[in-house]
């Protein structure tokens, strides 16, 4: 325990308090503590807690409204808890728990649908815009004004289709000078034979983009239009792929072009040959979308293309069906440390590999197993001492709590931390070059 107090500093004590947010062991008394401290993370702290009821009402009443937000998100509260939020005093706490999907008790929808301000405000949403549940007690209540708000309306009657456009209409267009209005009829499958190739040589590279992923081109005609798709480019899903069957389908999952395969990648009738053909395409949005749209494709293309992706969704690539059964630790001795680090999500991983790989030359790794429960008291103290990953050894739940009281008595410096320092100490993985076999 001495030793690992030696490494205080103005760097690591605001990774401590950060990491500490996320201690689920973390007693009451230090949960109110470290909801005023400066440096903790407030959504961390009450995401996913489960909180005693003595706890919860003591939040409920606290004066910051921001909190009380963040409590009527949680996941670790009850339905029960969460009822008592819908007599707090501020709109912005009841609207959300209108508008969040966490679940009420059935007397809690009925006291939420009662709720004045949700009356007056409830007829600004459509139901669609609600969480189901919401919608769903709301139809049962007494009330027939929000109950009739609430039941599924008839379908409305069909409009009529838009008269097509003329020969001249469309000539029109592709001479025109918006480019967007060019890429929108390039698509389109009644476009003249003759403005095909007019628009193949416009000099707007979006328009010959879009006209090459038209339906009814030969993959030679296609080829012949100087197009270009990039990695970055957001491309449409073809509604004509989606709609292919049989050869015609296979066509799309072996098309040269990127963009026909990617919108393959998200046909919901892929064969498990398709899906390997696509699993294997040296396209890396092809690879993403496929792993978004399919549950039975490899763990290892799931491990491989979260290590590659810099979306802002790559995080849900871990809770991939595929990863839920996958064995995560053959992944112990990847020469990619971000696949290292995975074997932590596996729960059938021993303590002993944890320990091993909480000693790996990558900080990154370290950082990732520090937090993990199967590690030895002791061994989470020499983390906790290592600067690199303290803030991960801070939520580890064998920290002494007389650690954790001292971390919250550490004196801050409100000065940030240097930007190679944030990046060692935060817990998000960096992305990778593409790789190979993990």
């Amino acid at each position: 325990m001495e030793d690992a107090l030696t490494a205080w500093n103005s760097e690591t004590t605001p990774a401590r308090v950060h990491g500490l947010s996320r201690n689920p062991a973390l007693p009451d008394p230090l949960v109110l503590r470290i909801l005023d401290h400066p440096a903790a993370a407030m959504s961390d702290i009450l995401y996913g807690r489960e909180l005693s009821d003595e706890l919860f009402g003591i939040l409920a009443a606290h004066p910051d409204v921001r909190l009380r937000e963040v409590l009527a998100r949680s996941g670790g509260v009850t339905p029960d808890q969460r009822a008592r939020l819908i007599d707090d005093p501020s709109s912005s706490v009841v609207f959300t728990l209108l508008e969040w999907p966490g679940v009420l008790p059935a007397w809690g929808y009925r006291k939420l649908a009662a709720h004045p301000k949700v009356k007056r405000r409830l007829p600004l949403y459509l139901p669609i815009e609600l969480p189901r549940a919401v919608v769903a007690a709301f139809a049962e209540v007494d009330d027939e004004e929000i109950a009739a708000w609430a039941r599924p309306k008839p379908d409305p009657e069909p409009q009529a289709e838009p008269e097509p456009k003329t020969a001249d209409q469309y000539r029109t267009i592709a001479t025109g000078e918006s480019a967007w209005e060019r890429a929108r009829i390039a698509m389109d499958p009644a476009l003249p034979a003759d403005l095909i190739t007019t628009l193949a040589a416009d000099p707007e590279p979006h328009v010959r983009q879009y006209l090459s992923m038209r339906p009814g081109l030969s993959e030679e005609q296609r080829a012949a239009i100087d197009y270009e798709v990039s990695t970055d480019d957001r491309l449409p899903v073809l509604g004509w792929v989606l709609e292919a069957r049989g050869d015609q389908l296979q066509r799309c999952v072996s098309s040269a072009h990127p963009g026909i395969r990617r919108s393959a990648a998200c046909h919901p009738e892929l064969t498990a040959d398709q899906i390997a053909a696509l699993a294997a395409d040296d396209d890396f949005p092809v690879r993403l979308l496929l792993c978004e749209n399919h549950d039975a494709v490899p763990a290892d293309l799931v491990v491989r293309t979260f290590l590659e992706a810099r979306v802002i969704t790559r995080g849900n690539l871990l809770s991939h069906p595929a990863m839920a059964g996958a064995d995560l630790t053959r992944y112990a001795d990847s020469p990619y440390w971000g696949a290292r680090a995975l074997v932590v999500r596996d729960p059938h991983a021993p303590p002993e590999l944890i320990d091993r790989l909480s000693r790996d030359e990558h900080p990154g790794v370290r950082y990732w197993m520090a937090s993990d429960p199967r590690l030895s008291q002791q061994r989470v103290l020499e983390l906790f001492d290592d600067p690199e990953v303290t803030g991960s050894a801070a939520a580890n739940p064998k920290l002494p709590v007389e650690l954790m009281v001292a971390i919250l008595d550490a004196p801050l410096d409100t000065e940030d931390p240097p930007q190679d320092q944030i990046l060692v100490m935060g817990h998000t993985m960096p992305t990778h070059e593409p790789v190979g076999e993990v």
